[in-house]
Parts: structure tokens; C-alpha cells; sequence
């Protein structure tokens, strides 16, 4: 796949508020291990390649097994998770389809059973995040494979 352009050097500015909200999310105090779930939950569901290449690999670097981001599209149906992973899992599928049916008062109050507003507003804004990177991503044909999470953290 050949990039059909560079959208960090085409519009930097831009780039650099997406950075800012994904910044103020990784410093939100959610679980890393947490966030990376979702991250390559809703990139799963948007088919970003780039994406769940990045995720993955900070996924297991930060531990997490491959046992699990194996079965992540089927989380449902597995005793691999959590049920504060499991209520994550559900909000970030409800919020990147966006199905006004999907968010009904069931999923917010399961969701709301395992985080507090302040962290149902920053998953949330996790979920925006990462769709927002996967809608900049898929569309100018990020080429996956070279994402390494130590250069990332060299680069931070």
C-alpha cells in the first residue's frame, strides 16, 4: 500500500489538536491496558490496518496477551475479560458505529456500574480518538508494519 499523502506534514496544526486530545486521554488516569483494548476494538470495526498494527503492538508491549487481542472480536463470547473491559468493549462498539439504538439506557448504566463520569467522558473521548485517527488513517492509506512502541516512546 503507498500512502496517497502525509496528513501530519500536510495540515500539522490540525494534527497537533487530535495529538492534544489523544495526550489528555492517555494521561486521563484509565487503565493503559484498558485503552489499548479499546483502541483496537473500534479500529477492528473501521478496518484501519495502520491502526490495529500500532495498537496491537503497544497492546503487547504493555503486557497484555495474545490469547486475548486474539479473541477481542469476540470478546462477547469469551472469559477473557473483565466486566469493566467487557461494559469498555460494549461503549466503544456503541459509540464508533454511532446507532442511536445501540446507546440505550441499559449500556449507559452497565457502563455507569463500572466507571465514574469523569472516566465515562474520558473513554469516550478515547473512543472519538481513536476513530478520528483511523478516519485520518484508512482514507490517505497509512501503510501498516512499521510502528515500533520503542521508538514511539523514544520519539514522545
Amino acid at each position: 500500500m503507498t500512502a496517497r499523502l502525509n496528513y501530519r506534514k500536510a495540515a500539522p496544526q490540525g494534527i497537533a489538536a487530535l495529538r492534544g486530545l489523544q495526550d489528555y486521554v492517555e494521561n486521563s488516569g484509565l487503565e493503559h491496558t484498558l485503552l489499548e483494548l479499546v483502541k483496537t476494538r473500534a479500529s477492528q470495526l473501521n478496518g484501519c490496518a495502520y491502526c490495529l498494527d500500532m495498537h496491537t503492538k503497544d497492546a503487547r508491549a504493555a503486557g497484555e496477551s495474545e490469547q486475548r487481542l486474539y479473541a477481542l472480536p469476540a470478546w462477547r463470547e469469551t472469559p477473557f475479560f473483565n466486566a469493566r473491559e467487557r461494559a469498555a468493549l460494549a461503549w466503544a462498539e456503541a459509540v464508533t458505529r454511532i446507532d442511536p439504538e445501540r446507546i440505550d439506557d441499559q449500556l449507559y448504566a452497565t457502563l455507569g456500574a463500572h466507571f465514574n463520569e469523569k472516566e465515562i467522558v474520558d473513554l469516550t473521548l478515547a473512543i472519538v480518538a481513536i476513530n478520528g485517527w483511523n478516519r485520518l488513517a484508512i482514507p490517505f492509506r497509512t501503510p501498516p508494519g512499521s510502528y515500533q512502541p520503542a521508538q514511539a516512546a523514544a520519539n514522545a
